[in-house]
């Protein structure tokens, strides 16, 4: 893949948090055999998220990352309400998320915008560009009629897309030009957030460095608070003011993103740095590479859900889920082996 601008891990965002997650569970009914509801068994849940706490930083860039089927698109699709939380709470702008309804939830998805990892599927392969551009600017009232035409035009010049874009099909564009198209409905509402699934995880990897590019201009023409899920490490580390790491629905690891990749404490973390492939010649890392199958999520381990993979589990994190605490370098790590307990060994 081609340079991506990496100006964003090294700025300082302003403290001011736009959004603020706390204790947020989801989980899904598992299938049922016939055999198993004519026997009375009770339905298997999926731990999808289990006591999420995040905090998302006005103007900032915050990358989740974690393996496949470890929560993070399930939190995406939570914070813009397509799933609703078992429990838990999102504020954002003063207002409980998980228990807004109507106008209010209508003026909150106008703020907070989704863009989803397919772009063909997530697009009216009926509709034309204009039509779905047009669509979003009138049932949101976003400019009067006579000004829509010239907003379609302004939408697909800040996404890089030329005027005569407007009268075709998506299935007439690239894959990278459908998730521009994709990039410019977001924008027709003009959000204060974006929320990011594997942007570019189905675009060729030549592709992904021009729409990575694409989103980091706009952010900071635009003023946007981005979260960024991904599962490729060196797109998040060029990205990302911070990142987040998910393991089994739960985050294990927050941290800025110079610290992350420099100063990793969680041994998930290190393991997922260690197994990363590195843009930088001659960079290694000591930490053990990640091993072992991630466990079913129908059936999370008890105490820390990493502690069956974990070369440093002992006692304690089979008895007890570790908490997200904060160290004294500002990274927050769930982790027994940075929160000591009197007369508990340790390894």
């Amino acid at each position: 893949m081609t340079a991506v601008s990496s100006e964003h891990s090294t700025t300082t965002p302003a403290p001011q948090d736009v959004m603020v997650i706390t204790g947020l569970t989801k989980t899904f009914a598992a299938p049922q055999s016939v055999l198993a509801r004519w026997r009375g068994q009770p339905r298997r849940v999926v731990q999808a998220l289990t006591d999420v706490n995040l905090d998302v930083r006005r103007g900032e860039t915050l990358g989740i990352v974690g393996e496949s089927g470890c929560g993070k698109s399930t939190l995406a699709r939570t914070l813009v309400r397509l799933y609703d939380a078992d429990s838990g709470s999102v504020r954002y702008g003063g207002q409980e998320v998980t228990a807004l309804r109507g106008a209010a939830l209508r003026a909150y998805n106008r703020s907070v915008q989704m863009i989803f990892q397919d772009p063909y599927s997530s697009l009216n392969p009926r509709m034309t560009v204009e039509q779905v551009l047009r669509e979003a600017l009138t049932v949101h009232h976003m400019r009067p009629a006579d000004q829509v035409e010239g907003r379609i035009a302004e939408l697909l010049s800040l996404v890089g897309l030329p005027p005569e874009a407007a009268g075709r099909l998506p299935h007439e564009f690239s894959g990278g030009q459908r998730q521009r198209i994709g990039i410019a409905r977001a924008l027709a509402l003009e959000p204060e957030v974006l929320i990011a699934d594997e942007l570019v995880s189905a675009l060729d990897v030549s592709v992904q460095a021009q729409v990575v590019n694409l989103l980091l201009e706009l952010q900071e023409r635009l003023h946007l608070t981005v979260l960024f899920v991904a599962h490729d490490l060196r797109l998040v580390r060029h990205l990302s003011h911070r990142v987040a790491v998910m393991y089994l629905g739960r985050v294990v690891e927050v941290a800025d993103t110079q610290t992350m990749f420099q100063a990793p404490l969680h041994p998930y973390t290190q393991a997922l740095l260690a197994a990363a492939p590195t843009l930088e010649p001659g960079s290694r890392t000591a930490a053990p590479a990640l091993s072992g199958e991630l466990p079913s999520p129908l059936n999370v381990p008890s105490g820390c859900a990493f502690r069956t993979r974990c070369p440093h589990a002992f006692a304690r994190c089979a008895e007890e889920r570790p908490a997200l605490l904060t160290q004294g370098s500002g990274t927050q790590v769930a982790c027994h082996l940075y929160d000591p307990q009197p007369g508990t060994a340790t390894p």
